[in-house]
């Protein structure tokens, strides 16, 4: 009788562990499904327009799939992903959080000087937040000194929080 109980038990436990792997992995199948849906959806259109919730909509399917397989190799390059599309979408904290995800669970992902970078540019661009920008384009200089944005960064730290105007005054002092 012992033994039939035992047999059973691990039966049904069995079977709980088999039902967990398979939602797991409906769950990826389910998010690449709608991946794949959106990025057709807005890179087979023809015209020049991007319809906003659509690109919306695939930047949250690239943070949920990054989310919820975080093991996955994808998962680094859906962040990057979103994280462009947040920050050409205006939603730039959605943006940094993307970004900041990349540094610190995949620093050594290709895109994580872009990343440290660009999330310097958001908080220097789109949220005029120049102490915070200080602070990432410095860290960018100092883990990336050869990077393709080390100047981009050097000029954004030596112009950072001017105006437009102050800067056309500071380019034609400097012509003449």
């Amino acid at each position: 009788m012992k033994r039939f109980f035992s047999i059973i038990i691990s039966v049904v436990l069995l079977a709980s562990c088999s039902t967990n792997i398979n939602n797991e992995t409906n769950e990826e199948v389910n998010l690449l499904d709608s991946i794949k849906h959106y990025e057709k959806v807005l890179f087979s259109n023809n015209s020049n327009s991007i319809n906003v919730d659509d690109a919306k909509k695939l930047a949250d399917f690239y943070e949920d799939y990054a989310i919820e397989i975080k093991n996955d190799s994808l998962a680094p390059s859906f962040l990057f992903k979103a994280a462009d599309i947040n920050m050409n979408m205006n939603r730039p904290e959605n943006a940094i959080v993307c970004f900041t995800t990349i540094l610190e669970k995949y620093p050594n992902n290709l895109n994580a000087p872009s990343a440290l970078f660009l999330t310097a540019f958001i908080y220097d661009d789109q949220l005029a937040d120049y102490i915070n920008a200080e602070k990432y384009y410095k860290l960018f200089l100092e883990k990336y000194p050869d990077n393709d944005f080390t100047d981009d960064a050097e000029i954004s730290l030596k112009n950072l929080g001017k105006t437009p105007e102050q800067l056309i005054e500071e380019f034609e002092e400097m012509n003449k």
